[in-house]
């Protein structure tokens, strides 16, 4: 079994696991992955039980050696090279019992870690193909930080279980169960009193452990609400110190880390009283071998070796015993995260891809249809459609403007094109190809949306550019800033193409952000390029000069530009206003103030000419 079927079941047992989503199904596919690394496992589990057999041995050889030394010390006939040499003999045994052990320990625990970082290693890519695969209509229903908590401590959790808990129950499971018998067998009642400690310190040792998980993912959330208020502060730095905010906003964050050092004090005082609680058991244990097994050597009913021995077991026992809640604690910590991760690699919200999609080539001029669309961002949620009845046609050299108030459906037109959502009725075709028979990475090589918010990534601003072809040279990043009318400005920058983008581009402008944007697209030499509202931030004269160097561009492109500044669409082809989702004028710029509607009245109001000179 591949680690991939065990990460992803098929259907039926995929079916079989949602419905009831309980502790026993999310373990037993959990504990699927390990059988992708049988050797490992293998190893690891025998290491394990070799590793618990040889610790057993150590008190056993011990309480021979204390019987043996005693009894040679006590006869006067006895030389002292007897002696020892007796001594020497137990001790290099009761060493290489324990240098075995060791090895056996470091082999099992090597090798169920090595088990869960390669298990931790798959399920992360897989939740990261995942958040890939899955819609945007998916994305806009869940928390960012929800799909980062997820993917970091929840895959650490699932692969922390195998070592944690899987493999280490193993070993304290023949540990103490082979312990109880060897002890029972020598003396019930000295066995009895050794065990007592161990299902008081096992019980409180598994109480505290789930105590101290709830505390500390309290604790997580209290830092992860200081961590948003650090975010939110540094984010909005100039708007902070714009309006004098700088007390108001360190009381709230001394306010929340209060909060959270509370908590950590709790969680302190719990793990204090919970480590004196179990020792003052084992101690007390302890206490009681010694008195009843010291009566019983003094009678004459065992050997000193013997409660050597009880002794020696105790002392072993403790830890394990101790680990008893971290075992239980492993397990409900990925009974959680399990459910929690699986819920995302299990779910269909997908943009789906045909086996047989067709590969749509680069490079060509397309013709682009709308015929008939309809679409509703949650249509189970609510029957009323963003857009309905939508049809149009742009052929490469042409450009359809697209205007309208918000919430009209413009932006909703722009996100259908590279399937970021499906339709809901008609089709959407590219050279009379549905796009939905097509590979979703041809699409999206063929298609290109520029958006308002363009998202930079901190890097250099070439890498930047070169963002959706990392191999693209020098001269092609150049002249893609060229026809972004930025290539001037880089140049004045004293490290040219090489200079460090901010986070999120903080250090440009809004105009030289949606540039920079506008040239990360054209350099992909796009069939389809959609500009939506891409030229908000840019003045006018410059959006001008850009339309002037994508000519040559423009012959070869099908272009649609969605703005609410008219003079940005204009001079396309044909022009569409979108009110309700629906078409209700169209035409080209001088029918459309001919039939003095709703374009008319809007291009009254912005006035002829009207010039923004926000770009810097």
């Amino acid at each position: 079994m591949s680690l991939a079927q065990a990460i992803s079941p098929d259907a039926a047992e995929t079916h079989a696991d949602e419905p009831s989503a309980d502790t026993f199904n999310t373990l037993r596919r959990i504990a699927r992955m390990s059988l992708a690394h049988p050797g490992r496992l293998t190893i690891a589990l025998v290491c394990a039980f070799g590793a618990a057999i040889f610790q057993l041995a150590i008190p056993r050889l011990l309480g021979n050696a204390v019987d043996d030394a005693y009894s040679l010390l006590s006869g006067a006939a006895v030389s002292p090279e007897v002696v020892h040499t007796a001594l020497l003999y137990a001790a290099l045994l009761i060493f290489g019992a324990g240098v075995v052990r060791g090895i056996l320990t470091m082999i099992f625990t090597y090798q169920s870690e090595a088990i869960g970082q390669s298990i931790g290693y798959a399920l992360r890519l897989q939740f990261y193909r995942q958040l890939q695969r899955l819609s945007f209509s998916y994305h806009d229903k869940i928390h960012t930080g929800e799909l980062i908590t997820r993917g970091m401590l929840d895959v650490e959790g699932v692969r922390m279980f195998i070592d944690q808990a899987l493999i280490r129950m193993l070993f304290l499971a023949t540990l103490i169960f082979a312990g109880c018998y060897l002890l029972m067998r020598t003396d019930i009642l000295l066995g009895l009193l050794s065990l007592s400690f161990v299902p008081f310190v096992a019980w409180n040792a598994t109480v505290g452990r789930l105590q101290l998980r709830q505390v500390w993912l309290e604790l997580q959330e209290r830092l992860g609400v200081l961590t948003r208020i650090m975010e939110e502060n540094l984010g909005g730095i100039r708007v902070v110190r714009a309006f004098g905010a700088q007390l108001y906003e360190m009381v709230a964050f001394d306010k929340s880390a209060e909060k959270a050092l509370d908590l950590a004090k709790t969680r302190v005082q719990l793990r204090f009283r919970l480590t004196s609680l179990m020792t003052f058991e084992y101690l007390l244990a302890m206490a009681l071998v010694l008195w009843v097994g010291g009566l019983k050597v003094a009678n004459g009913e065992i050997s000193v070796g013997t409660l050597a021995e009880f002794l020696a077991f105790m002392t072993i026992l403790q830890l394990p015993v101790r680990q008893l809640g971290m075992v239980v604690n492993a397990f409900a910590r990925a009974s959680m995260s399990g459910r929690r991760l699986f819920e995302i690699l299990d779910e269909t919200d997908i943009i789906p891809e045909k086996p047989d999609a067709v590969v749509l080539e680069p490079g060509k001029p397309r013709t682009l249809r709308f015929e008939n669309v309809h679409f509703a961002y949650n249509p189970r949620a609510t029957k009323i459609a963003v857009l309905r009845g939508i049809s149009f046609e742009v052929a490469a050299g042409q450009t359809l403007g697209i205007v309208g108030p918000p919430g009209s459906g413009k932006s909703t037109i722009a996100h259908l094109l590279p399937r970021f959502y499906d339709v809901s009725e008609g089709r959407i075709t590219i050279d009379g190809i549905d796009i939905r028979d097509c590979t979703l990475e041809s699409l999206r090589r063929v298609v290109s949306v520029v958006q308002q918010d363009a998202f930079l990534f901190t890097a250099s601003i070439e890498n930047n550019v070169a963002y959706g072809d990392p191999w693209a040279d020098r001269d092609r990043i150049s002249q893609a800033a060229e026809s972004a009318r930025l290539h001037d400005y880089i140049g004045r920058l004293p490290q040219g193409y090489e200079s460090l983008v901010g986070e999120r581009g903080i250090s440009l402008s809004g105009g030289q952000r949606q540039r920079l944007s506008i040239s990360r697209s054209t350099l992909l030499l796009p069939s389809i390029l959609a500009l939506d509202d891409a030229t908000s931030a840019i003045d006018a004269v410059t959006e001008k000069q850009i339309r002037a160097s994508l000519i040559d561009f423009a012959k070869t492109c099908a272009t649609i530009i969605i703005s609410h500044r008219l003079s940005s669409l204009m001079h396309a082809d044909e022009i569409l206003f979108l009110e309700h989702g629906e078409i209700v004028e169209r035409g080209t710029h001088e029918e459309l103030l001919a039939q003095g509607g709703r374009y008319k009245a809007l291009y009254e109001l912005q006035g002829v000419g009207t010039e923004h000179h926000g770009d810097n």
